[in-house]
Parts: structure tokens; C-alpha cells; sequence
């Protein structure tokens, strides 16, 4: 089943607009992703989830929730997001995440360009793409590379299909 997506590269400016937006993510992961959920009209719940960099693995000596608090500080002052201190590694923020996706939770349903319309409106910035993604195929691709593949190139890949 396709569904409507949009999504964003990261950058430190999408994570200080995602923090500053959405607040402190609703969930973490320790395969790095990062879930929000926003009520979009009572009816309708957008799902945005912070897709982990291929290879992913967590820095040591820290939790997903620390990696996003430390994260967004460092972003915030000012830090390098090639040289993020994270737990006992300096880290790049491409090492750590990939891109942002937002698609509608729960199986309900909207057209991609309305939710490219309101998931930039509430980000404050519009997506890069979107369009119909099969959720399934990437996610199937996505384990089987043992966390290698890179899920914007997936999505991206969907949205020429």
C-alpha cells in the first residue's frame, strides 16, 4: 500500500525547527529514530519520524533521548555539526541521522501536495519532495541491508515510481 509522504534532508537547521516546533520528540529509538505525532484536524494525525543515517549505531555513552537533548543544545549554540560531542564521541550529524519523513499516522489518508502544504506549514519549511511511498517495500530494504541502506534514497526511489 502507497501512502502520501514528504520528507526533508538533515540539517542543524531542521533539527533546531523540529525542536523548536514539535518540541522533545514523542519516542526514541535505539536504531536512532526519532517520532513526533501532531493533531492535524481531530480527524487526521501527522506522524514525523527522524530516519537514522545508514550504518547507524548509537555513540557511546548515551541514550536516544540524551542524543537528542545534547544535540539540540550544541545546534542551538552555535556547535559544528561536523564535531558534535555526543556521550563519550564527537560526532558528526550526518553520522546520526538521514532525513525527516512526515506522512499521516493510523492508516487515514491525504493527498501528498495537502500534506506537503501542512507538514511545511507546521515545520516552518517545506519539504524537499513528496508524494506515494510504499512504507512496507523500505522498510523491508531498509532491514535487510542490516541498516545499511539509506532511507531517503528509498523514499526518493518511491517517489520516481
Amino acid at each position: 500500500m502507497r501512502v502520501a509522504s514528504c520528507h526533508w534532508r538533515v540539517d542543524p537547521e531542521l533539527i533546531t525547527a523540529l525542536a523548536d516546533r514539535l518540541g522533545p520528540p514523542r519516542d526514541a529509538y535505539l536504531n536512532g529514530s526519532h517520532t513526533w505525532f501532531v493533531d492535524l484536524d481531530g480527524d487526521r494525525t501527522l506522524e514525523w519520524r527522524l530516519h537514522p543515517a545508514p550504518g547507524y549505531r548509537i555513540p557511546a555513552g548515551t541514550s536516544p533521548y540524551d542524543l537528542w537533548d545534547a544535540l539540540v543544545a550544541q545546534l542551538r549554540s552555535g556547535g559544528d555539526p561536523a564535531a558534535l560531542r555526543v556521550g563519550e564521541e564527537t560526532r558528526a550529524l550526518g553520522t546520526l541521522w538521514d532525513c525527516l519523513e512526515c506522512f499521516v499516522a493510523f492508516g487515514d489518508d491525504l493527498e501528498p501536495a495537502t500534506l506537503a502544504a501542512e507538514a511545511g506549514r507546521l515545520l516552518g519549511r517545506a519539504p524537499e519532495a513528496w508524494g506515494l511511498v510504499d512504507h512496507d517495500r523500505i522498510g523491508g530494504v531498509w532491514e535487510r541491508s542490516g541498516g545499511t541502506a539509506s532511507i531517503l534514497d528509498l523514499l526518493r526511489s518511491e517517489l520516481r515510481t
